[in-house]
């Protein structure tokens, strides 16, 4: 399949996109808060790809270079709209408990959580993804996104906060609606 992509073979990058894109998609929703953007990603990503297969050269995990690919584009788009940053400051941060939220998301579906995540302002979400999902530590976060060290780490919680809140929010509402439906 690489060979058939390096050769700009359309079939081949048929099949790998069939392959790798709900790999990527996903990887790319965590960084978007739309279907929309994120599908935007996802096609800049494969392009990216397709235009770059010499680099790849058939050496270690082809999906692993393609998600770097992707979280690379998704920085991107972080960096292009920093003016999004401005946002951080206007939430206030609270207690929290993470014990309690770490047990939430463990219990969470998948599709729920990423939902949840989509919500973050984009500064909180690149971080959060960087950080919990991507493995990146805050110095590497720092690095690549241009802040400090301290700004990563603050991130990280005040999105861990408001992951928190939101969780708590729906399940507020969820006990209201069972205690409404008993009657």
């Amino acid at each position: 399949m690489w060979q058939g992509c390096l050769d700009q073979d359309r079939k081949a990058q048929e099949e790998l996109y069939a392959r790798f894109s709900p790999l990527l998609r996903g990887i790319c929703l965590r960084y978007t808060s739309s279907e929309m953007e994120a599908d935007d990603l996802l096609q800049e990503s494969f392009i990216r790809a397709f235009k770059n297969i010499k680099q790849y050269q058939n050496k270690g995990n082809l999906g692993a270079w393609l998600r770097k690919i992707a979280v690379n584009v998704a920085l991107e788009m972080y960096r292009k709209n920093r003016s999004f940053r401005l946002l951080l400051n206007e939430f206030s941060m609270e207690q929290h408990h993470e014990n309690q939220l770490d047990d939430a998301l463990q219990h969470m579906a998948l599709e729920d959580l990423l939902h949840k995540i989509q919500q973050l302002p984009v500064g909180f979400r690149t971080v959060f993804n960087l950080y919990a999902i991507e493995g990146y530590n805050h110095g590497e976060i720092a690095q690549l996104l241009s802040i400090s060290e301290g700004t990563s780490k603050s991130q990280y919680s005040r999105a861990r906060w408001l992951l928190r809140q939101l969780i708590e929010k729906e399940s507020t509402q969820e006990t209201k609606r069972m205690n409404y439906a008993k009657g």
